[in-house]
């Protein structure tokens, strides 16, 4: 939601655990996400990419948070973004299952 999205991240007592790429499997298709796991919730983005750049050709003066892990800082240089997918999971109510491989 529009409105809540603003305080997603703002508890100064949150911490980052692990982030990462991951392939979603859906009913027909897979979707390619990006996942950041705190230490109370996951929060599951969708992938996006621009076809056109930001700025010129020099692409390596966007400013970049450098708390980014270096692939997602490749992937917004390169025009990409991540959009929030659906409402953060709370770790407590999270279930976690082995599956194998499709």
């Amino acid at each position: 939601r529009e409105n809540s999205s603003e305080n997603i991240l703002s508890s100064a007592n949150r911490f980052l655990l692990h982030e990462g790429r991951l392939l979603l499997a859906e009913s027909t298709r897979l979707l390619e996400v990006y996942l950041f796991l705190f230490d109370d919730f996951l929060l599951i983005t969708k992938i996006k990419r621009n076809k056109k750049k930001y700025g010129g050709s020099d692409t390596s003066l966007i400013p970049v948070c450098p708390s980014l892990t270096p692939e997602l800082q490749s992937f917004i240089r390169e025009g990409g973004f991540c959009t929030v997918l659906d409402q953060p999971i709370p770790l407590d109510r999270l279930i976690l299952k082995n599956v194998e491989p499709v």
